[in-house]
């Protein structure tokens, strides 16, 4: 049986986000945050400006929406531009309704995320500024270069792993902790292994589509079936599953990597284990939203974004600093393991199935 380890709100909310066409991020309240950034738009915006037409001023900022990460960029931004930013964050399912609440008449310019497939599809659509390449698009590293649409809709930023295996040390050495994916199926780590909502959390939807993807819709749910036969734990974001990590709630988890490393680097008795077989990717992507009046400002940040010098504060000194940077020339993290290999769900396909994965997840959640 799946462990109920959460509220009924948060299930309805991933019901919600399968029903809907975009996911991104986004919180509901207007109450600033500790960066001095908002937590909403101004509701009372004025109407959708021309594609790719700039008709706004300095004075008025530019809206992100973004996962809850690296606030630092407001001031960095600010700075080497002068433009004023405005950054709305949230996870996954929140800003999916408020982008798509916002359909007609969007109050963002920019959406930057560990979603993917759902920008891709976005792009697909018609929602996203197509056409455009930044001035230092060329400076991107190969790897990051194949996540580049046809359209040129939107830009990778960055990627890292959407979980990795990390296990508490005070249940499990090296020999018998979890190694592969596939064991965290063995009936001897029944009930004690955790994961996020890929219907809530941005970086828990590309972890699972790789395995539906590469293992076909069919192989996929048998998969993970096996999984939750196992009895699973599944909380809504990875912050919860580290938690219940540390809080001894289960002891082992399939876990994002900077929050992994971060329980580590805190002295916390975990271990962090990256498969040979790779871990799947959530890929870090931008995109300027099509009928924004604050073009130029959109896109400088994300050549700003896209900028090696930006990329290595990020990681020197960003909330989410453990990832595969998308620019070249930028070190990663001396701790980040020397045999990191990130595998990544292809954009379209992922974005075509996302609803129907996402459904089978819930249907499976509710009981």
């Amino acid at each position: 049986m799946l462990k109920k380890v959460r509220q009924k709100g948060i299930l309805l909310i991933g019901l919600l986000t399968v029903a809907i066409s975009v996911t991104a991020c986004g919180n509901n309240g207007g109450t600033p945050n500790s960066s001095g950034s908002s937590n909403a738009p101004n509701l009372n915006a004025a109407p959708e400006a021309s594609p790719a037409v700039d008709t706004g001023s300095k004075d008025e900022p530019l809206v992100v929406y973004l996962n809850d990460f690296d606030e630092i960029i407001k001031p960095m931004f600010e700075e080497a531009t002068g433009y004023k930013l405005e950054l709305v964050s949230g996870n996954g399912a929140e800003i999916a309704s408020r982008i798509e609440a916002e359909k007609g008449n969007p109050h963002w310019d920019v959406v930057w995320m560990d979603a993917m497939p759902t920008i891709d599809q976005m792009g697909k659509n018609g929602q996203l500024l197509e056409g455009w390449s930044p001035n230092n698009v060329d400076q991107l590293t190969d790897f990051a270069k194949a996540f580049v649409p046809e359209n040129k809709t939107y830009y990778p930023t960055g990627a890292h792993a959407a979980s990795v295996i990390v296990y508490n040390t005070k249940a499990f050495d090296a020999n018998t902790a979890p190694k592969t994916w596939a064991d965290l199926a063995d009936p001897k780590f029944k009930g004690v292994v955790g994961m996020a909502d890929p219907a809530v959390a941005a970086p828990a939807f590309p972890f699972v589509a790789w395995f539906f993807q590469t293992q076909g819709m069919d192989g996929g749910q048998k998969f993970f079936d096996s999984l939750l036969k196992n009895d699973l734990h599944v909380y809504p974001k990875n912050p919860n599953v580290a938690k219940a990590l540390t809080g001894g709630e289960i002891k082992a988890a399939a876990l994002q990597e900077s929050n992994a490393y971060t329980l580590k680097n805190a002295g916390e008795p975990i271990e962090i284990i990256w498969p040979e077989e790779g871990a799947p990717a959530s890929v870090r992507v931008a995109a300027i939203q099509k009928n924004t009046k604050h073009a130029d400002a959109a896109k400088a940040f994300i050549e700003f974004i896209l900028d090696p010098k930006t990329q290595q504060a990020l990681i020197d000194k960003g909330e989410e600093s453990y990832f595969e940077a998308s620019a070249k020339g930028v070190t990663e993290k001396s701790d980040r393991a020397a045999n990191a290999k990130l595998v990544v769900a292809e954009a379209a396909w992922a974005g075509e199935h996302e609803g129907e994965i996402k459904q089978w997840f819930a249907d499976k959640a509710v009981k």
